[in-house]
């Protein structure tokens, strides 16, 4: 193009020729950062982001001052604020944003509710003593500990048989289980989610809610101890009590921390403690949430299919063996959020 060729023509045509080059280059760059995160970029790729995003800033503000058309400005504004996203958003892979959620957020949160972990099992504890002690005195308080709807029909009435076959049966029993199992999901699920949702009432119906849970645990135990069915209630219970009442636990931690900012928020306004309990126990809530899932699986297919009770006690400590370093210990590499 000649001299005078150039002078004619548009200046945002020049001022586009002179640096789209170096946009192309940063597009491309946004593009593999955005979706794989900056680790997916090559060092020398690393270098050269933020410099050209600095370029793009630079040719924004260059086009800004000199009134350039409308369709550039478009065009550098957008590449400007995906570039932000790249260089200062530190963006990660969905799936790497699982994993630490799932490796790392997730046990770090649940191990700065300690205090509330600690009284949440206890409230479940105690409830399920009361509920051994009361039975073994007076059969009759089964009836105030347990649902009806949830005990289809294993209560004190019932034959050792019936007890027994209600952890074995196959047939009509089996299919009867199956929707029990689903019953138990749903409502453990439901008490898990109420024992958070509740908290704010400075923790009260949360305690509540662990405490009875633990009543109709002590009152199933104790029915089933007292016929002699004991070891067969553990290895029909363990597998997915593991990780069912932990999360149940795990909830009513994250309810009674909410309980804890109204009673005690320290030097922020009790809204603002009660926003930072939220944000912080809907974590652990959420994580419960996958507990609840592998419960619901292991009640509503592992227990129907499998009627060995070592077998049924071999699940239940690989449970065990996963679910307590994973909250214990993952994520103590990492920094603390």
């Amino acid at each position: 193009m000649s001299g005078e060729e150039r002078r004619m023509e548009p200046r945002s045509v020049a001022f586009r020729r002179e640096r789209e080059g170096q946009w192309f280059e940063l597009e491309l760059l946004v593009d593999k950062a955005l979706r794989g995160g900056l680790r997916s970029l090559e060092p020398a790729e690393l270098h050269r982001l933020p410099i050209l995003y600095r370029v793009a800033l630079s040719s924004l503000s260059v086009a800004r001052r000199t009134a350039m058309d409308r369709a550039l400005l478009s065009y550098l504004e957008a590449l400007a604020a995906r570039a932000y996203l790249a260089v200062y958003g530190a963006r990660r892979s969905t799936r790497g944003a699982l994993r630490r959620t799932l490796f790392a957020t997730f046990p770090q949160r649940v191990r700065a509710l300690l205090p509330e972990l600690v009284l949440a099992t206890g409230l479940v504890a105690l409830g399920t003593i009361v509920a051994v002690a009361l039975m073994a005195s007076e059969p009759g308080w089964y009836d105030a500990f347990v649902d009806p709807a949830l005990a289809g029909g294993r209560d004190p009435h019932a034959s050792t048989e019936t007890l027994r076959a209600a952890l074995y049966g196959g047939g009509e029993q089996g299919e009867g289980l199956a929707f029990f199992a689903s019953f138990l999901f749903v409502h453990n699920a439901g008490i898990g989610l109420l024992c958070f949702s509740l908290g704010f009432a400075a923790g009260i119906p949360t305690a509540l809610l662990l405490f009875t849970n633990g009543l109709m645990l002590g009152a199933f135990i104790q029915l089933y101890a007292e016929r002699g069915l004991l070891f067969e209630l553990g290895g029909w219970l363990l597998p997915h009590g593991i990780p069912e009442i932990g999360a149940v636990i795990l909830c009513g931690a994250a309810g009674l921390h909410l309980g804890r900012a109204v009673l005690l928020p320290g030097r922020r306004t009790v809204r603002s403690a009660l926003a930072w309990a939220g944000r912080r126990g809907s974590t652990v809530v959420l994580g419960s949430i996958l507990l609840f899932a592998i419960a619901g699986l292991v009640e509503g297919i592992f227990r129907q299919a499998v009627t060995d009770d070592l077998v049924r006690y071999a699940l239940a400590a690989f449970n065990l063996a996963w679910f307590v370093p994973w909250l214990a210990l993952a994520g103590r590499s990492e920094g603390a959020s």
